[in-house]
């Protein structure tokens, strides 16, 4: 079991430190798992892979996020999902990105418009948030991968 060191907790995001000192080569299906017809199956599984050097690139920027909130599901990005982020990219318009915003975290999609920028949701029960000079705001990373759990 990883240790996850707890660096925020708030009612949309919590964020954890990513511990990749860990190793765990996990054996894999090299050539695909078909979600079509069945494929026979591989009894000789010799083939490894490390999750921590597959997610992570860039080990001291890299963190996790647990989602709290359904704004993001109509991406595939759910309540209780794990969210792998990078601080070290840099935003861009498109991208999913954990933001901080008047004092909480939230996790949205950026809209880069000439004089402006949008956070959006990708439900649509929740409106774009405009990003004025009122707001304390900051892009805090970007997510690279959304880990499920389906039990």
């Amino acid at each position: 079991m990883i240790a996850l060191t707890n660096l925020h907790s708030s009612g949309t995001l919590e964020i954890y430190s990513a511990d990749t000192a860990t190793m765990l080569e996990l054996p894999v299906v090299e050539q695909g798992i078909s979600a079509g017809f069945p494929s026979p199956a591989n009894d000789m599984l010799d083939i490894a892979i490390d999750l921590n050097k597959e997610l992570i690139k860039n080990p001291a920027c890299t963190f996790y996020g647990r989602v709290k909130g359904n704004s993001m599901q109509d991406v595939g990005i759910e309540d209780g999902d794990l969210l792998v982020i990078d601080k070290s990219l840099e935003p861009q318009n498109g991208k999913i990105a954990v933001c901080f915003i008047d004092g909480e975290f939230t996790v949205k999609r950026i809209k880069v418009e000439k004089d402006c920028c949008w956070l959006l949701a990708e439900n649509d029960k929740y409106p774009p948030i405009k990003i004025t000079e009122e707001n304390e705001f900051v892009v805090w990373g970007i997510v690279l991968h959304v880990i499920k759990s389906f039990y």
